[in-house]
């Protein structure tokens, strides 16, 4: 009898603890996995940003769950994160879940997104649609979604990109 009771606890102790794993370690290392498996980098920190930089440039769209212009984006970040992963971050806010990024990149509307290509003095450089870069983060946003974006962004990557490449090899 005290057998079975022993080995009910030792089965019941299995049980209560299967499937547990160490979610501090999961969530600090998630975010370098995603980097590396060239998926859609979910962002909720500024820091964030500044370590895909190292890699190269950073697209970045703010948008929520409840936008439907932003879940219609949800395929082309995907492809986009499929093509350029290797040499660009696709990186994806959830303003209501990330207020503070929100207010620092100054949303109105959504879904904004925009190019990050650089750091400089502590102030971001973004990506204009023309191939040139700012500081000005207003004139570097694409506000709103529509069909002929997913052209615009490719675009807008690959001139980022060449713009890197440039400054490599300065």
């Amino acid at each position: 009898m005290n057998k079975l009771v022993v080995l009910l606890m030792l089965l019941t102790a299995m049980l209560f603890t299967a499937g547990c794993t160490d979610k501090t370690q999961e969530k600090s290392t998630s975010f370098e996995a995603s980097l590396e498996k060239k998926d859609v980098v979910k962002v909720t920190q500024l820091e964030q940003i500044n370590t895909s930089l190292k890699k190269g440039p950073v697209f970045v769209k703010l948008g929520a769950k409840w936008c439907p212009s932003c879940r219609s984006m949800k395929p082309i970040l995907e492809k986009l994160a499929a093509e350029y992963g290797a040499n660009a971050t696709i990186a994806s806010v959830d303003v209501d879940q990330s207020p503070e990024l929100t207010e620092y990149f100054g949303v109105e509307i959504i879904p904004d997104s925009f190019v990050i290509v650089d750091i400089e003095n502590g102030t971001y450089v973004y990506m204009k649609e023309d191939g040139k870069v700012t500081t000005e983060i207003s004139q570097a946003k694409f506000v709103g979604f529509d069909d002929n974006d997913e052209k615009l962004f490719e675009k807008t990557l690959d001139l980022a990109l060449l713009q890197e490449g440039k400054n490599k090899s300065s």
